[in-house]
């Protein structure tokens, strides 16, 4: 057993057989307040056996026959997954003629020539073991017979007209039919009596099998597969129960008790056949636990009555039956505590005004205590609608004004005794934009100025944003942005869009938005075109009761054609001063009929559109009045929907005024229970768009429909719709919620959906409440932060992503519908397993020595589970940035720092930092460090460049030169050749040619050798040591050996005697000195 934990290790890679530890394990945790236990957990060492020798005929089969080719794999642990291959390792094919079966065998439904071939051979994979096992191969061989006999369909997988088939619920039902016959039969699955279930019923191997996925009892039941060619068919009715091991309804909750309390333990479980419930105290019977007056078993309930402190234990409850059984342990604590609180004191609470307010009173104590809060120093209990008292002893105050600022008070009081606690809250003014930025048209390469000024309280720092177009503004020194405004300079067309300033402060945010439109300048054109002139001298002709006739006479087009004409109409009657569309005729048409409805006092105008625009609209018409009718329609939209369990409101669109057709609209509600033999209840009401019909039962369909009516009579008949009565909170939880982790961040949740009877609404689906309970790496509880995710329709699981690894959670799950939500499931538990950890939280690298660096640390922000070490790499830089090898070093997990020694000194070292878990390594941090150089070889490199003759020497090679440089300028200044150049001139030697004026050089001689690459003089080393170079100054290099010196008139006595120039080093790194030559180009 490892030490510090309950984990036991079995290790047989050092020796020892796994069947020697072949067994049922079970785990006891003990401690003074009780003993819990763990599920059994069986060990099994898995097998992978070798095929039995046999020997094997050849098959010699009739062309059309049926075949089965047996492969009867070795029994194995786990069982083995069997497929067929041929010699090269190939798989052979696979179709609705030939198929495996479940039980791994090979069935022809008719065998064909091509099926011909000596190598058909069975593989058994045994995936834990990583082995694969072959059976000797088969041959089969078709013989022809002219002419092939069709056959009808025979059943050769199961055999005979029925079977039976046992499932556990929540498995996987697999029901497989396989047939013989010419032409190959066609496999067809039905539920007798029922429907296959939708969206969990899959069909694979060709149709052969039948796959069910997640069964429930509801699947219980026979199964038909009818096999069918043109010849006949055959069927097998497969007789299928679902039993089912024991799954909770209500699992056994830890109980917090005072003394004195009462309380109960309860464990409810289902199952196929019934679970038997047995209870043990400390993992003890409790038929032969020790007695506790307090306790009294009742079957599935413990009833514990005026508890004691020497009550507190741990309970187990067993339910089980032939196929399984659960455990749970329920800690029944009996504590007595005076209250504490547990937030901080005096904590600040800031809101902005008109806001909710939540103050923190966050407890605990046994009994549970209670909660009271205060005002100010001396004041009295806070009570009243304007406060809001949570569970948790939150105090809220839905709407918080200025006044409510303050010192609350916390009193927490129990029994035991009673502690307080002081908070404050700020309530702050609102953030307010006073001046908007406002709708600019603005010219191209104009500027423009967007204004926002805004109010806050003055103990909030405002940040002010500006967007374009929801983004950042561009990158452009054209934006100017300043205490209250934003300006664009230069205006172009990709300015154009919208303009957003948005303020921040850390309570609250307001922002505002305008319009930029970027247009070009207007040209001078040398025709002016405009809207057109509104249409004159209407005239009504041919007035009807349903119709009348308007002609008018148009306006100045204005140099665009009048494109269309739009007629509007006024009801004076109904809505005096306001105009609606009638209709619009095209631009060339001045007259036209218009349909009219009864009772409305028509009057008319007419508004010419061209491209340019619209005119304005023409003087209105004189007035017409039609008669008086019944409706001719019945109001719209009509529904009917509950606002409380026990009415129906019955709503509708009600008719607009000239709709009316008369005057006294009013309305025919009628109503009546749908699936009902009743009759219609009807009332009349004015002119109203809601009817409430009380005294409904919950969530009951209804019949509705609504009649128009005025003075004249009815309109025609309505048509019906359906309703519903008022919902109520749906009865009962979803049950059997259970939780399978798919990772150490991702967990699937399924649920049983409730009875449709029970939601007593519309089902709208079922939300899940998750939340972290502790992290299991740092035992650490926190404030619960509840998750909620919602699943519409009727799902019965979901997914939950986002999780933290290694962590307890807990989950309930409710269903929903469209008053609200009905009672929680009970939570369900479950656990993340580990996952690789962040990045250490700093790597710091300190006190550098010749040979040695400190290493420290700080442990991950997220362990993410149990770290089991830190891994560090390092490797040496040299000067040009090369790597080299790298050291590998892993470091125990409770490591903080570490001295690494043996280092090079003067040396540059990366290092790569990272930290383990079971599960692998995380993220790694790095950092460089440099060892410190060697202190004597500094001082002897120091102590060259301040010697007296290295300084005398390098004084006399400067003057030198420069008296040199001063003879070579007169040289030049009186025009005299240098003896180079007469011999030059006598040889003409051809690889001197004259240079350009543009070179730089003189245009008497140049040295071919100018032209070569320049040499890479030698750098300065990185630990920024001064190195002796050779001869750095000396002349020697110029002339013969040691014999070379100058004439007088400053040219070379050795002149070209075999030695050339120096070549120039590249730029500042050279360690040469420049030619005397090229100095005196330079210098001229």
């Amino acid at each position: 057993m490892k030490p510090n934990s309950g984990t036991l290790v079995i290790n047989i890679m050092n020796g020892g057989k796994a069947e020697a530890y072949e067994g049922v394990y079970q785990c006891t945790a003990r401690n003074e307040r009780g003993a819990a236990i763990s599920n059994n957990i069986v060990i099994r060492p898995s097998r992978s056996p070798l095929w039995t020798k046999e020997k094997l005929e050849p098959n010699q089969v009739r062309e059309g026959d049926s075949l089965v080719l047996h492969c009867r794999p070795p029994v194995g642990l786990p069982p083995p997954i069997i497929f067929w291959m041929d010699n090269a390792f190939q798989r052979l094919p696979q179709s609705e003629r030939v198929s495996q079966g479940l039980n791994g065998d090979l069935y022809f439904s008719n065998v064909q020539p091509e099926d011909t071939r000596e190598d058909y051979i069975c593989y058994a994979r045994f995936n834990h073991t990583q082995t694969i096992q072959q059976k000797q191969p088969i041959s089969v061989k078709v013989f022809s017979t002219k002419p092939v006999t069709e056959r009808q369909p025979i059943l050769l997988t199961p055999t005979g007209s029925t079977s039976t088939k046992v499932e556990l619920r929540g498995n996987v039902l697999l029901l497989e039919c396989i047939a013989a016959g010419l032409p190959t039969p066609v496999i067809h699955w039905i539920k007798e009596g029922g429907e296959l279930p939708a969206n969990r019923t899959f069909f694979e191997n060709f149709k052969k099998t039948l796959k069910i996925i997640d069964v429930s009892e509801a699947d219980s039941g026979n199964y038909k597969c009818i096999a069918r060619n043109i010849l006949g068919s055959a069927h097998h009715v497969i007789s299928v129960t679902v039993k089912a091991a024991p799954y909770w309804i209500t699992a056994p909750r830890n109980l917090v008790l005072s003394p004195g309390e009462d309380g109960t333990l309860i464990c409810r479980a289902n199952g196929n056949p019934k679970p038997n419930i047995s209870w043990l105290a400390n993992g003890v019977p409790i038929a032969i636990a020790p007695e506790d007056p307090s306790r009294k078993v009742d079957g599935d309930t413990i009833i514990f009555s005026h508890v004691q402190e020497r009550s507190s234990a741990v309970y187990q409850c067993n339910a089980s039956n032939e196929y399984g059984y659960l455990l749970a342990n329920a800690f029944v604590n009996v504590l007595a505590e005076p209250p504490r609180i547990l937030t901080p004191a005096n904590k600040l609470y800031q809101v902005i005004s008109d806001s909710p307010a939540l103050l923190d009173c966050a407890y605990f104590g046994s009994p549970k205590p209670e909660i009271e809060w205060f005002k100010g120093v001396k004041g009295s209990i806070l009570r009243g609608s304007e406060y809001v008292f949570h569970d948790n002893g939150t105090l809220e105050i839905p709407v918080a004004q200025k006044d409510s600022t303050g010192t609350y008070t916390c009193v927490a009081r129990n029994e035991l005794g009673k502690v307080q606690n002081e908070v404050q809250l700020e309530v702050k003014d609102p953030t307010m934009i006073i001046k908007q930025p406002e709708y600019k048209v603005i010219q191209r390469y104009g500027q423009v100025s967007f204004e926002c000024i805004i109010k806050h309280d003055s103990t909030l720092l405002p940040t002010v944003i500006w967007l374009k177009d929801n983004d950042e503004l561009p990158d452009d020194e054209r934006f100017l942005v300043g205490k209250d405004n934003l300006t664009i300079m230069n205006v172009t067309d990709k300015d154009d869009g919208t303009y957003t300033c948005i303020v921040n402060t850390t309570l609250d945010s307001v922002s505002a938005s305008a319009v930029l439109t970027v247009v070009a300048a207007p040209p001078t054109p040398a025709i002016i075109y405009a809207r057109p002139n509104p249409p004159f001298d209407l005239e009504l002709t041919g007035q009807l009761e349903r119709s009348v006739e308007l002609s008018w006479i148009p306006g100045d087009e204005n140099n665009s054609p009048i494109t269309n004409f739009v007629i509007e109409y006024e009801d004076g009657l109904h809505e005096p001063g306001v105009w609606h569309y009638q209709t619009e005729v095209p631009g060339t048409q001045t007259t036209v009929q218009l349909k009219l409805s009864p009772y409305v006092n028509y009057s008319f105008r007419v508004i010419a559109v061209n491209e340019i625009g619209r005119s304005q609209p023409s003087e209105p018409s004189e007035q017409y009045l039609t008669k008086s009718a019944n409706p001719d329609e019945n109001p719209s939209n009509v529904q009917g929907i509950g606002s409380e369990p026990d009415n129906l409101v019955i709503t509708w669109e009600s008719l607009k005024g000239f709709q009316s057709n008369g005057p006294g609209l009013q309305y025919k509600v009628s109503w009546r229970q749908k699936d009902v033999d009743d009759e219609w209840t009807s009332v009349i009401v004015a002119n109203v768009s809601k009817y409430i019909v009380s005294g409904t039962p919950t969530f009951v369909p209804y019949e509705i429909k609504v009649q128009a009516l005025n003075d004249l009579g009815y309109a025609p008949e309505p048509s019906e719709v359906i309703g519903h009565s008022g919902e109520d909170l749906p009865m009962v939880a979803p049950g059997n919620v259970q939780v399978h982790v798919i990772n150490s961040t991702l967990a699937k949740v399924h649920w049983d959906p409730v009875p449709l009877k029970t939601v007593r609404g519309h089902l709208q689906g079922y939300k899940v409440y998750y939340w972290k309970v502790q992290s299991l790496s740092r035992r650490s509880r926190r404030h619960v932060e509840k998750k909620i995710l919602t699943f519409r329709g009727n799902k019965t699981f979901g997914m939950l992503p986002g999780l933290e690894p290694y962590s307890s959670y807990k989950l309930n799950v409710r269903v929903v519908n469209g008053k609200g939500e009905g009672p929680a499931s009970p939570d369900k538990v479950f656990k993340t397993p580990e996952g690789v950890p962040s990045s250490p939280s700093f790597l710091k690298i300190t006190n550098p020595t010749l040979d040695s660096l400190t290493l420290e640390w700080g442990s991950p922000t997220h362990p993410n589970g149990v770290l089991t070490s830190y891994i560090l790499k390092f490797q040496p830089i040299n000067n040009t940035h090369e790597l080299g090898p790298l050291v590998e070093i892993r470091i125990p997990a409770n490591e903080s720092s570490l001295i690494l020694k043996n280092l090079n000194y003067s040396t540059r070292y990366k290092f790569y930092f990272n930290a383990q878990t079971s599960v692998g390594s995380g993220n790694q941090i790095t950092e460089e460090a440099v060892t410190i150089m060697d202190e004597a070889m500094a001082s002897r490199q120091v102590d060259i460049a301040t010697q007296g003759w290295f300084i005398g020497l390098m004084c006399a090679v400067a003057l030198l030169i420069l008296i040199l440089l001063i003879v070579c300028f007169i040289r030049r200044n009186k025009g005299g050749k240098y003896p180079v150049k007469e011999k030059e001139d006598a040889h003409a030697d051809p690889e001197i040619q004259p240079m350009k004026e543009d070179d730089g050089t003189f245009g008497e001689y140049s040295d071919a050798e100018d032209h070569k690459p320049l040499k890479k003089g030698s750098r300065t080393p990185s630990d920024r040591t001064v190195k002796k170079e050779d001869s750095d100054d000396s002349l020697v290099d110029y002339g013969e050996g040691v014999n070379g010196q100058f004439n007088e008139d400053g040219s070379f006595i050795g002149q070209y005697s075999g030695k050339k120039e120096k070549e120039p080093a590249e730029g500042n790194e050279s360690s040469e000195a420049p030619s005397p030559v090229n100095a005196m180009n330079s210098f001229v």
